[in-house]
């Protein structure tokens, strides 16, 4: 990969993030610039499409210059998720990184990233074997990555030790940054082994990929999201065909009333979820304290917030057809608003 600025300039800018955020917000009239703040474009996951990823940073008003795309007086927030599935992973990462590292964006950890450090390392425990299991499924969802980067090879190798800087969540003075949950006992299990950056430390690793350890079920959950099994063995097929017994959950409602209502499940499969009352207490909620901003979850249509303190910015850029790649134009306002939405078609 091209040699970037090192990582004490990245830290050096997020330290100014929290400096620039403690004043209040000032508008400028007409402008998006807030006075004393940075403000960002949150994008959500990419998953190695590079073309739609130049199309929406020329969309938002970035312009590339000595390899790093740049904003006069903004900065990207990006979600996570940026390999696995599309064909060009290798420049999704040279970008993001690139801009990282130059101080004009920020970025966070997504499940396919700590997926692929899990399957590059060594289980202590098991001579041979791999804390993220070496099996058909989960090969043939990371094969497009390793035969881009070549398995095994020095880029595969750099690409990993960038993936282990990256934060499992940001909490900025004004909005939060997560690539699935929002939950906070699951994220007070957590700190303890994050470093100051918020990443995950070297000795982490193997708790964080160890189903049973308590720190895996809060990355699980902060990474991949609030799962609920289904009662009576009930069960349905997910996006890939896999018969699949838990569901993934909308967390951020404070009270649904079924079963049903709470899945994030493919449409055509939503009838076969039970409509079983749900038990109080299941779902975390949101508090609303301040927006935040979230991908994984493959949604479809039109951008739109999820609540006027939750929006997800993954609209399935990777979907055979009608994907999109979106952004949110974060202004320093809330509740968040439709119209601060961009995207490109995929």
């Amino acid at each position: 990969m091209t040699n970037l600025p090192s990582a004490p300039i990245r830290d050096l800018f997020v330290r100014s993030v929290f400096t620039l955020h403690r004043q209040p917000p000032k508008l400028c009239p007409g402008q998006d610039v807030i006075l004393g703040e940075v403000v960002y474009d949150i994008i959500g996951d990419i998953h190695g499409h590079a073309g739609p990823l130049k199309r929406l940073l020329d969309r938002l008003g970035y312009v590339e210059s000595a390899g790093v795309w740049r904003h006069s007086s903004r900065r990207a927030l990006f979600l996570g998720d940026y390999i696995d599935r599309g064909p060009e992973q290798v420049e999704v990462v040279r970008i993001v990184r690139a801009m990282v590292d130059a101080g004009e964006a920020l970025a966070i950890m997504g499940n396919h990233e700590f997926n692929a450090v899990a399957w590059a390392t060594p289980d202590p425990h098991q001579a041979g074997a791999y804390l993220r299991p070496h099996s058909a499924k989960n090969r043939h969802q990371h094969r497009a990555f390793l035969d881009q980067v070549e398995e095994d090879s020095r880029l595969h190798h750099e690409m990993l030790d960038w993936f282990r800087t990256l934060p499992l969540y940001l909490e900025l003075p004004e909005l939060r940054a997560v690539h699935a949950c929002w939950h906070p006992e699951q994220l007070g299990r957590l700190r303890p082994y994050l470093d100051r950056g918020g990443r995950l430390r070297d000795n982490a690793w193997v708790a964080a990929a160890t189903k049973g350890e308590p720190l895996f079920e809060a990355v699980e959950t902060v990474l991949k999201g609030l799962e609920a099994a289904l009662p009576d063995g009930a069960a349905f097929h997910d996006k890939d065909g896999h018969p699949r017994r838990e569901i993934r959950t909308r967390w951020w409602q404070d009270s649904p009333a079924s079963y049903r209502d709470l899945a994030l499940v493919p449409e055509a499969t939503l009838a076969s979820v039970p409509d079983t009352p749900v038990a109080d207490g299941l779902l975390p909620g949101y508090d609303g304290e301040k927006p935040v901003f979230i991908g994984h979850y493959w949604l479809r249509g039109e951008p739109r917030p999820l609540t006027a303190d939750v929006a997800c910015l993954d609209y399935s850029v990777a979907a055979r057809q009608g994907g999109r790649l979106a952004a949110y134009r974060w202004d320093g306002r809330h509740p968040l608003s439709p119209e601060r939405f961009t995207w490109v078609e995929a």
